[in-house]
């Protein structure tokens, strides 16, 4: 009986294995939306680097013009 008990006890119920299902997927779900965001903040260090190096390029260009 004292088996029977131990092992009924230890197994994984059909609930718990769709609430260890969810928690993965919300995980995963969060993990993407990192990764999502990290790319997006590289993008825009992107952006902004190519601004300011149109800026930088369109100032020499106009400093070495004849005035």
């Amino acid at each position: 009986m004292a088996l029977t008990l131990s092992m009924t006890s230890c197994r994984e119920t059909p609930e718990d294995k769709a609430e260890d299902a969810i928690e993965d997927v919300k995980d995963g779900v969060e993990d993407a939306a990192d990764e999502v965001e990290d790319a997006a903040e590289d993008v825009g260090d992107d952006i902004e680097d190519a601004a300011d190096e149109v800026e930088d390029e369109v100032e020499d260009a106009t400093d070495d013009s004849p005035q």
